[in-house]
C-alpha cells in the first residue's frame, strides 16, 4: 500500500496506522536527484512486501511542519514507524538489495 501524506494527515496516515502496520515514510522533493532515483525502488519493494508495511511519501517542499519535528536535514530521508514511533531510518538513495536487507531485519 502506498499513500501521499501531508502535515494535515500525518497523524492519521503515519502515527495511527503504524500502531497496526509499520509505516515507511519517504521524505523527498521533486528537485532532488537521489529522491527521484529512490522512488521507484521504494515503490517496487512496497509492492513486493504488500501488507507488511505501508509506504507513505511526504514532499518536504509542500509540507513544512512535520519534517523538522523528525530532524529531516537532508533528503531522501526514510524513517520506519512502528507503534507511533520511529524505530529505524536511513538517509540517501540506497540500492534495492540494501533496502530489502534493512527491512528484513525489522
Amino acid at each position: 500500500m502506498e499513500i501521499e501524506t501531508s502535515d494535515a494527515t500525518f497523524q492519521q496516515d503515519v502515527i495511527e496506522k503504524s500502531k497496526t502496520t509499520p509505516v515507511l515514510v519517504d521524505f523527498w522533493a521533486s528537485w532532488c536527484g537521489p529522491c527521484v532515483m529512490l522512488k521507484p525502488i521504494l515503490e517496487k519493494v512496497a509492492a513486493d512486501y504488500e501488507g507488511k508495511f505501508i509506504l507513505a511519501k511526504m514532499d518536504v517542499e509542500k509540507n513544512q511542519e512535520v519534517p523538522p519535528k523528525y530532524n529531516i536535514m537532508s533528503i531522501p530521508a526514510v524513517k520506519l514507524f512502528k507503534n507511533g514511533e520511529v524505530i529505524d531510518e536511513f538517509v540517501g538513495a540506497q540500492p534495492e538489495a540494501t533496502i530489502r536487507e534493512w527491512l528484513d531485519q525489522k
